[in-house]
């Protein structure tokens, strides 16, 4: 345990900061696992929609620091590569 207040209040800090990365990755990461369920599953439509919700929640991860610019653009655009590639077969 830390001893000084500082460093206390730092732990107090990164205990709701961490909190509060975790609900933004686990937003992204379940809107990004909806699109790909809806890809393997045929559903164009469907992959479509939760693509705009996916595209959102990685917009919103990026904006907050979550994740990093370059990884939220590598992500968006592999998800829309595949629905693309879904909606032509």
């Amino acid at each position: 345990m830390p001893i000084k207040e500082a460093a206390k209040k730092y732990m107090r800090v990164t205990a709701r900061k961490t909190i509060k990365n975790n609900k933004t990755k686990g937003v992204l990461r379940s809107a990004v696992k909806k699109t790909r369920e809806a890809i393997t599953k045929g559903n164009t439509d469907v992959a479509q929609e939760e693509l705009k919700r996916a595209i959102k929640a990685i917009d919103k991860a990026a904006q907050k620091k979550v994740i990093h610019k370059n990884t939220a653009a590598r992500k968006k655009s592999r998800l829309n590569k595949l629905v693309k590639a879904a909606a032509k077969k």
